[in-house]
């Protein structure tokens, strides 16, 4: 029992540092700098390093002295969660636009004409050699963290599950291995959770006073703390590691009868077996198209509600740990209980997955009309009757504006401009600890010329409350097909091709969805951008997505998976 409470402990913080990295993945996107193609990249590496050695380990399981590798593994990850948080010990602080002078920069992003020259340096400077380099380090380590997170998850779970099941007793065994998976379906909600917390400090908390930092979180240029989180699930799994080094090669097995394993039949011959079976083969790809979906909902969910809703980075993990997890677990716990309730067969089980999946398209299709299109912004997505240039909007055309500056401001005509400089606005009131109240004298902003910071929001706070809602019964019906889907494996396939099933299983699940997924979902998203960040002449973050087609192509993506899973 007390090693089922370890390895309970140690999933979870297993899962705390490879969840937390979906929960700050925008966050991190908008630091350095990162296509939502290359950070869906990022959260679907550590998949590469765990598959390549899942089958070694499964094959190997009985040979081994296990709790000391599953110790070993906990070591690796946590290193691993350590190495993800260096590339903010490695970097400088985090540069942004700004209109007050600070002890950092006395360049401001006003509207000053005829003096190119505080301009002219604010652009250079930041494309210096060593910035790309430092960029191309931070990649390199956050993807070996990633490798290495794959790599020492492998023996965790498939060895932990296998010493439980030699020597818990028959009776106890499916309690223990219960209580391990709720924990499972759990970590990715204390992820949300921790990402909700962190993500609410300033990011260079540790480098710079509380008087230095001009933003708040609600801030188009907010970059919270999200190297803090990886360092308290690190801890989390070195502590949850010691234990492992001090349990046993074996245990007496609990009061209960003796198993006898099988020795494993010709690989080859086994996985053709399988292969061929057609409803092995129909419920494994159902549950690709469904793992799919998860993935790249898991990874971007959290930028979708930023950018749809204006929330803030903190508040979308809130909703995504507080209810969208939750209910997917109610809904795992629904399926098991309607299939013990009624003692299904096989037929039935598969009619409660096909049911499951007709009512969560039914409920997820209304998911693509609930949203408001992108605010308006000049030069952007709104060019105003006099039709000027893209760039160089005729009102601030004598301000000289870089084309890179990026503090958005909103105009009291409801428009957002890129910075203040781009609305011509020549000054800026402050209150008593320097951030910024208003802007005045904005030349490109009729009537009183005034700006407030930061962004004008898509006005679509009275379609967030319906929008959680559905997606979350959506969720709930989706996830109510999980158990019966797997029993429909469990029980077709010939007994002691059992514990290989399901590795074959797994291993068709991570290399067809859970790799490319979020990989697919981020290329998707990168489509819709309108205006991209350039640093150093190659193509960074996003700074504006196109609202609608945002939410066409993510959330039919998601659609076009769960026909698939129907």
């Amino acid at each position: 029992q007390f090693f089922v409470f370890c390895h309970g402990l140690l999933q979870l913080s297993q899962l705390l540092v490879s969840g937390y990295l979906k929960s700050s993945i925008s966050t991190i996107e908008r630091r350095y700098g990162l296509s939502s193609q290359t950070s869906g990249l990022l959260a679907s590496f550590n998949e590469v390093g765990n598959t390549l050695l899942i089958v070694f380990v499964s094959y190997f399981g009985s040979r081994v002295h296990r709790p000391r590798l599953i110790g070993c593994g906990a070591i690796l990850v946590s290193l691993a969660g350590f190495l993800m948080s260096l590339p903010h010990f490695i970097t400088g602080p985090y540069k942004y636009d700004r209109s007050v002078a600070s002890t950092f920069s006395n360049t401001t992003d006003l509207c000053q004409p005829g003096a190119p020259g505080a301009w002219a340096n604010l652009s250079a400077a930041s494309c210096t050699p060593h910035a790309s380099r430092e960029n191309h380090e931070v990649l390199l380590v956050m993807f070996m963290a990633q490798a290495l997170l794959g790599i020492g998850g492998v023996p965790i779970q498939p060895f932990g599950i296998s010493y439980i099941d030699d020597f818990a007793s028959e009776r106890n065994s499916p309690l223990y291995l219960g209580i391990l998976f709720s924990v499972t379906v759990i970590g990715p909600g204390v992820a949300f959770m921790l990402g909700s917390a962190m993500l609410r400090f300033y990011v260079d908390i540790d480098k710079v006073g509380a008087a230095e930092v001009q933003l708040t979180n609600g801030d188009p240029r907010w970059v919270g703390a999200w190297w803090l989180g990886f360092l308290v699930a690190a801890s989390l799994v070195a502590l949850s590691a010691l234990p492992y080094f001090f349990f046993p090669r074996e245990m007496p097995k609990e009061v209960g009868e003796v198993l006898h394993t099988h020795t494993p039949r010709g690989f080859p011959v086994v996985l053709l077996r399988n292969l061929r079976h057609p409803v092995y083969l129909l419920v494994v790809l159902a549950q690709v198209n469904i793992s799919a979906m998860v993935a790249g909902l898991a990874t971007f969910m959290g930028k979708f509600l930023e950018r749809q809703f204006s929330l803030t980075a903190s508040l979308a993990n809130m909703i995504i740990g507080a209810v969208n997890i939750p209910g997917a677990m109610v809904g795992i716990v629904v399926g098991g209980a309607i299939l013990k309730r009624f003692q299904m067969s096989l037929r039935q089980c598969s009619a409660l997955c096909v049911l499951g999946m007709l009512l969560c398209l039914l409920g997820a299709f209304p998911l693509l009309f609930l949203g408001c299109p992108t605010q308006k912004v000049a030069g952007v997505t709104y060019w105003d009757s006099s039709g000027f240039g893209h760039h160089d909007l005729e009102c601030s055309a004598q301000c000289r504006c870089p084309e890179k500056g990026f503090n958005p401001v909103c105009g009291s005509n409801g428009v957002e401009y890129t910075s203040p400089c781009s609305a011509g606005c020549r000054n800026v009131n402050i209150d008593t600890n320097n951030s910024v109240l208003n802007y005045t004298e904005c030349s490109c902003i009729p009537g009183p010329g005034l700006a407030r910071p930061g962004t004008c929001g898509t006005g679509c706070s009275h379609l967030f409350v319906p929008f959680v809602v559905l997606s979350c019964l959506a969720g709930i019906l989706a996830s109510t097909s999980h158990t019966p889907s797997f029993m429909l494996i469990l029980r077709s396939i010939q007994p002691e091709d059992k514990s290989f099933a399901v590795g074959i299983q797994f291993m068709l699940l991570r290399v067809l969805a859970w790799m490319p997924g979020p990989v697919l979902y981020g290329s998707a998203i990168d489509t819709t951008c309108i205006l991209w960040e350039r640093r150093c002449d190659r193509r960074a973050a996003c700074r504006y997505y196109d609202n609608t087609l945002f939410r066409q192509r993510y959330l039919g993506l998601q659609f076009f998976f769960e026909v698939g899973a129907f």
